[in-house]
């Protein structure tokens, strides 16, 4: 029976009955040797076994940002010590050779014997084995942040050492692994009075992480975070000072505490910025019964965050959702339902226009939330899905919502015109540009391999062209799928300065990219149909990437003049080559940017792993994000020709692009001697 049978709400038809000669016939038909597939070939993984086999599964991947979620699982069972109220510190250190401690006075991990394993201590059991810990029946934590009981023996299976000292009873105890496997008993090391607590020291597996290392700035701003979540915790900060780049954004020693906690945060964000009023709406409301609580932090920027854009930030027990999630949700709806609610009581019939991105927007928010039983989708917690949340966080930022409002009318009324104002703007660009793009989008049929951005305005949106599947898919994946787009083309584009407008016409290449802009080339290009802010030309840093480069500009030029007068085209520029040593990386552009970094950026006498990207498509897509098409970290180039330039400019593509070769020639004769070695394809 065919395969597609087993899964058919359709009846199977009843097999006619085959002659002998046909039943001959179909067995030849029959291969031979097949595939065994029987009870052996079922595997079954044991204890840490899966995790180290898909360490996706588990931390989201095994890059950067998986390992450093490691340190995230061991400081969260730290600080769910201390937000139940037995730790008043968590000490974190980062060591060299890429080692981590985190430490904490807390009650200590359980070293006495587990009942349902009796050759094993319960420290041994919540390190080797999954879903093992003490945050599921709810007696031993209120609130945590690591409720899977995975956290730790992740850390543990994914570490090539590390190693556990427990101070519980007056008494020190001991237990080392690798790999997720024990290297022994639990051992009593001594005394070990007035002290308590778990100290966690690992080193991630290079066999999961290969050469990556810790940042310390960013383990630092993830320990800073915590320390702001929960007031009444001090975290202790050291760092060896050789691992540090930048003691402005990672000191070699501090001490954490922020007893104002999210106001505190807020305050460091928005710095000196203008804001709308002059108090923040913040406050802390714990729930009744003891069992969690939800703080918040608001304020509205008049200047300094980008072109008017907030920024928010959620939080579940001390863990970041940086999807957001329902305790999001329900401050989103809290602030624009009170603010809607209170320009009905002063009578200002504009409030009626307002929506959530209105009202957010603007500001800078942070919501964090303590409840029992968070539910989070996946095990990185990215994500709150708790369905009360919203409504909780709903209810109690209403509530004091509405009383701020009402406290200070004069500051409402100035916040409820600046949101008002934000809304207006929003219906004026909707009526003069969505409706152009929707018909647009409606009558052009797309290129199957556009990869459009969500976003239905051409404000803010980027295109990105690239040459190849394989560029493409990095590409894909590392965008802002909000505002940026991406064609990919395969092979070069035909060069139009010496081509008919019927081999231009036969192009699937310049088909697919005039459908994608959507203003029509040549003669009918209409620069108010363009659906992207930013064209970027996306190509390998080598020659033939260069080659395609000029390609696509010389069409812009011939086809799309007016594109690149009003400055909507630009060129990427992707990093040659990746520079490693120990905790520093960088990406150099080209052979004499690789050169200068070397003098510049790393000890002479240390080794530096230095890779070259083959292409784009050779490049992680985070990689890719980080050095190409992330704004504020990226090198773009924008085309722009002078007014008194565009004719000589016209002339140069006709003589170097056009169909007569002697002009190349006379070209190369006349600039040869400018020419380098390193300009040199040879």
């Amino acid at each position: 029976m065919a395969s597609e049978d087993l899964f058919s709400n359709e009846p199977v038809p009843e097999a006619k009955k085959a002659s002998p000669k046909a039943a001959k016939k179909v067995a030849s038909k029959t291969p031979k040797t097949e595939k065994g597939y029987s009870a052996a070939d079922i595997e079954v993984l044991e204890g840490l076994e899966p995790v180290r086999r898909r360490p996706g599964m588990y931390i989201g991947g095994t890059d950067s940002r998986a390992m450093h979620h490691l340190f995230a699982e061991v400081i969260d069972n730290s600080m769910d010590e201390a937000v139940a109220g037995y730790a008043s510190f968590i000490e974190v250190e980062v060591m060299p050779d890429n080692r981590l401690s985190i430490r904490d006075n807390g009650r200590g991990i359980p070293v006495d014997a587990h009942p349902k394993f009796k050759n094993k201590s319960a420290l041994e059991v919540i390190m080797t084995t999954l879903h093992a810990g003490g945050k599921f029946g709810g007696d031993a934590y209120d609130t945590s942040g690591g409720l899977h009981g995975v956290g730790v023996s992740v850390v543990n299976a994914l570490s090539s050492e590390l190693i556990v000292d427990v101070a519980r009873d007056q008494v020190l105890h001991q237990q080392k692994f690798s790999r997720g496997a024990p290297l022994g008993q639990i051992e009593a090391l001594g005394e070990a009075k007035n002290k308590r607590g778990t100290t966690v020291t690992f080193t991630p597996d290079t066999e999961i992480f290969g050469k990556i290392s810790f940042d310390p700035a960013r383990l630092y701003a993830m320990a800073k975070a915590k320390a702001y979540l929960f007031g009444g915790v001090e975290i202790r900060w050291k760092c060896d000072p050789a691992l540090i780049k930048d003691e402005a954004k990672c000191p070699p020693e501090d001490v954490l505490k922020f007893p104002n906690g999210l106001q505190d945060y807020l305050a460091e964000q928005i710095g000196g910025r203008t804001v709308v009023t002059p108090l923040p709406f913040a406050g802390k409301v714990k729930k009744e019964g003891g069992h969690g609580s939800v703080e918040w932090a608001v304020t509205w920027v008049a200047a300094g965050i980008g072109d008017a854009d907030g920024m928010s930030a959620s939080y579940c027990n001390t863990v970041p959702t940086p999807e957001g999630g329902t305790h999001e949700q329900g401050m989103r709806a809290a602030l624009t339902k009170g603010l809607k609610a209170y320009g009905e009581r002063i009578n200002n019939k504009k409030a009626a226009i307002l929506t959530a991105e209105d009202v957010i927007g603007t500001a800078a928010a942070f919501v964090s939330v303590f409840v029992r039983e968070p539910e989070f989708q996946g095990q990185t917690k990215d994500k709150l899905a708790t369905p009360e949340a919203a409504k909780i966080v709903e209810t109690t930022m209403r509530d004091h919502f509405e009383h701020y409002l009402t406290s200070a009318p004069a500051d409402a009324d100035k916040l409820l015109g600046w949101v008002i104002d934000r809304a207006e703007e929003r219906v004026r660009r909707r009526q003069e540009r969505d409706v152009n793009r929707k018909t647009a989008v409606r009558k052009l049929r797309l290129p199957g391999k556009l990869a459009d951005c969500s976003q239905k305005s051409s404000d803010g949106s980027e295109i990105f062209i690239v040459e190849g599947d394989s560029a493409g898919g990095s590409a894909k994946q590392g965008r802002n799928r909000r505002n940026q787009a991406v064609l990919p083309l395969r092979g070069k584009i035909l060069n139009v300065a010496n081509a008919t407008n019927a081999k231009m016409q036969q192009s699937q290449q310049i088909g697919d990219l005039v459908l994608a802009l959507g203003c029509g080339m040549g003669a009918s290009y209409d620069n108010s149909r363009l659906r992207y802010e930013k064209v970027i030309i996306m190509t390998d840093a080598d020659v033939d990437g260069a080659h395609i480069a000029a390609l696509l500009v010389t069409f812009f030029h011939e086809q799309m003049s007016e594109l690149i007068q009003n400055g909507h085209l630009y060129i990427a520029v992707p990093p040659l080559y990746r520079l490693a040593q120990g905790a520093k990386t960088f990406y150099a552009r080209d052979d004499e940017h690789r050169e200068e970094l070397l003098k510049s950026e790393f000890r002479s006498n240390a080794k530096v792993d230095i890779s070259r990207f083959k292409g784009l498509g050779e490049m992680l897509p985070a990689q890719l994000k980080e050095t190409t098409m992330m704004p504020g970290s990226r090198t773009l180039l924008q085309v722009h020709i002078p007014d008194d330039e565009v004719k000589a400019t016209a002339q140069t593509v006709s003589d170097l692009m056009g169909s007569k070769p002697e002009l190349r020639f006379k070209f190369i004769q006349e600039n040869a001697a400018f020419a380098s070695d390193e300009m040199l394809d040879i």
